[in-house]
C-alpha cells in the first residue's frame, strides 16, 4: 500500500510539474503557436500518437477514481472502530468515544475543560485529549492522572486489547473564581422596603 501510495504521490507531482512548467513556458513565449500547432497535427494524423494519447488518459482516469476510492474508504474506516461478537461484527463511532470520554474526566476538579481526539489505525488507538487545566495543581501529576483515567475507562468500554497510546496538550492554564469574587463590585444592595405609613 504504501508503494503504491508513494507510485501515486510521484506520478501526480510529475503531471503537475510537466503541465506547470508547459504554461510558464507557453506564457513566456518559449514554445511558439507553431510548434504547439506541429505537435497537435502530428498526434491527429498519427494513429499510434492517438493511441497513446487515449491510453494516457484512460490510465489518469483509473487512477484518479482509485486514488479518490482508496482515500473514501480509509477516511471511512478511522471514524470507526469494528470488533467482532459471536452474533456479528460491531462498530463504534469515534465521535461517541470522545463523548465517553469528555463525560468520564468530569469527576477531576483540576480539569477546567477537555476537548478529546480519538483516531484509530492498525497500530492501535491514539488519543489527543486537549485540556485547560486550573493554576494551582501540579501538571505532570494531572497529566499522568488524565492518561491512567482515559487509558483504563477506554479500555473497560471497549474490551480490546489493543495499544492505547494517550497524549496529554495542555492549551491553557485557568485560574479558580471564588465564589465571593463571582458578584460583581458594581452591584449596588437591594433597597429597603418600607411598609406602613411614614412619619416626617
Amino acid at each position: 500500500m504504501r508503494f503504491l501510495g508513494g507510485l501515486t504521490l510521484f506520478f501526480y507531482t510529475f503531471i503537475f510539474l510537466l503541465v506547470g512548467g508547459s504554461l510558464v513556458a507557453i506564457s513566456l513565449n518559449l514554445i511558439t503557436q507553431e510548434s504547439i500547432m506541429f505537435t497537435l497535427e502530428t498526434i491527429y494524423f498519427t494513429p499510434n500518437a492517438r493511441a497513446c494519447l487515449g491510453i494516457t488518459g484512460a490510465l489518469l482516469i483509473f487512477i484518479s477514481v482509485l486514488v479518490m476510492q482508496v482515500a473514501m474508504g480509509k477516511l471511512t474506516r478511522e471514524k470507526t472502530i469494528a470488533f467482532e461478537n459471536p452474533d456479528g461484527q460491531v462498530t463504534i463511532s469515534l465521535s461517541a468515544i470522545e463523548d465517553f470520554i469528555k463525560r468520564a474526566l468530569k469527576q477531576l476538579p483540576e480539569v477546567k475543560e477537555l476537548r478529546p481526539s480519538v483516531r484509530a489505525s492498525k497500530k492501535g488507538i491514539s488519543i489527543i485529549n486537549k485540556v485547560t487545566l486550573f493554576s494551582d495543581i501540579s501538571i505532570p501529576e494531572t497529566t499522568e492522572k488524565i492518561q491512567n483515567l482515559v487509558k483504563s475507562r477506554v479500555q473497560d468500554m471497549l474490551g480490546v486489547e489493543e495499544p492505547i497510546n494517550i497524549k496529554v496538550h495542555v492549551v491553557k492554564i485557568a485560574h479558580k473564581e471564588d465564589a465571593a469574587k463571582s458578584v460583581k463590585k458594581d452591584d449596588k444592595p437591594p433597597s429597603p422596603q418600607f411598609r406602613g405609613n411614614i412619619e416626617y
